[in-house]
């Protein structure tokens, strides 16, 4: 005896592998599935449509294999209504929740589709009245409506123009071997277009931005504007204004690229000198800290958020050291979020990917093809990425976003 469902799904099926993914995910989860239609688009722009048929040994099974299919946008030809259930534990979702993607989501509550607030994967969805939106785990609270099983939800996959000039670029998810002039224009045209939009630049970086010499291009690409937010550690702030106090990182002479005398402690002591001043605003403010990316932050009033690891020294007074804080501050910061640049770090990279719509562009820069990689292997569907040098990168993208740069 087996349960099944009908199940449909739109897109660039044949280029894009999505379709043989998905037939790999159902027999990954002891599916069964048969293509009961096929129409495959004409043109290289015409997008194709498959309606299957899949099942699973009991309908438990079958849920978690349609909450799966969805991740890739496939949805119920017949969604009917969401169930729902009530919360009866802080921090723990019901049995059988609903675990949500990234994608834009739609769900039937009384006959009625609801847009869901805040698109964002491994999460739950909660019902208050006519609202829905995503919660994570921790967040739950005793006598919350969570939506369970994958009834009455539709997921929209954001449409990849094909052929045009805007924002779309590398056909491919990681470029390494591309003309870099043309991946950092197109960088540019797409941070451009966020901001003549109205929407703002998330940039999320690690040390690297420091360690390679290109805090300066930053600097000047924060000043003309197109940095709005930034997401980082403890270490990409400590080691820039190390470099901005000392001259250093982590003890290396940027100018000459070499050890100095002493230097290894110059980082305890950038730290020591922010905590003395009670934050890094208020040491700009006192004119302690005269210069560097985060100097130019808050002269220009950008938002930061800084959320430490166990390995920080220190760390800066700014650092949020409960990572459940650090998430919170995160995802406060995503409003009209237009799109983001990931810069030397995975593991803010991956944290970041897990909590943006995939709606936002997400272009990941960083010398390991792992880093890079990795988002997209963790259901960040919409990252790009490139594999090339930081420091290079952001000194190439500094020139394009402001012509009048000067090292």
């Amino acid at each position: 005896m087996s349960v099944s469902e009908s199940v449909e799904v739109t897109g660039h099926l044949m280029d894009s592998g999505i379709l043989s993914r998905i037939l790999d995910d159902i027999r990954e989860y002891d599916g069964d599935y048969v293509i009961d239609q096929f129409d495959v688009g004409h043109e290289a722009s015409d997008t194709s449509r498959a309606a299957i048929t899949v099942s699973a040994e009991d309908d438990e099974s079958l849920q978690r294999l349609l909450m799966r299919l969805q991740t890739k946008g496939v949805n119920q030809v017949d969604p009917g209504e969401a169930s729902v259930s009530v919360a009866d534990l802080d921090g723990v979702f019901p049995d059988g929740f609903y675990s949500t993607t990234n994608l834009a989501t739609r769900v039937r509550i009384g006959g009625k589709w609801l847009t869901v607030d805040n698109p964002e994967m491994d999460c739950g969805l909660v019902v208050d009245g006519e609202r829905v939106y995503t919660l994570p785990m921790s967040d739950v609270k005793v006598g919350m409506q969570v939506v369970t099983g994958a009834s009455g939800i539709k997921v929209t996959v954001p449409v990849v123009e094909r052929g045009g000039d805007s924002f779309g670029f590398m056909e491919s998810d990681v470029s390494s071997e591309k003309p870099q002039a043309v991946l950092v224009r197109q960088v540019a045209d797409g941070m451009r277009e966020a901001k003549a939009a109205g929407k703002k630049v998330l940039w999320v970086g690690g040390p690297g931005v420091v360690h390679t010499g290109a805090a300066p291009a930053m600097v000047a690409m924060v000043d003309a504007g197109f940095v709005d937010v930034l997401f980082a550690g403890n270490a990409l702030a400590t080691h820039d204004i190390e470099s901005s106090l000392y001259g250093t990182s982590l003890g290396v002479d940027l100018a000459h690229g070499r050890g100095v005398e002493h230097g290894h402690e110059h980082h305890i002591r950038a730290l020591n000198t922010i905590r003395k001043q009670g934050s890094i605003k208020a040491a700009v403010d006192n004119g302690v800290l005269t210069g560097g990316i985060m100097h130019a932050l808050v002269k220009h009033e950008k938002r930061f958020v800084l959320v430490g690891s166990v390995r920080d020294d220190g760390p800066l007074p700014d650092v949020h050291t409960d990572v459940i804080v650090g998430q919170r501050a995160m995802r406060a910061e995503l409003t009209d979020v237009g799109f983001c640049l990931m810069v030397a770090t995975m593991l803010h990279s991956v944290a970041t990917g897990n909590i943006l719509p995939a709606s936002i562009p997400l272009v990941c820069v960083d010398i390991n093809p792992a880093t890079v990689t990795k988002l997209a292997d963790r259901g960040s569907s919409q990252a790009k990425g490139i594999v090339t040098d930081v420091g290079l990168f952001l000194e190439q993208l500094a020139h394009e976003l402001v012509p009048a740069y000067r090292r």
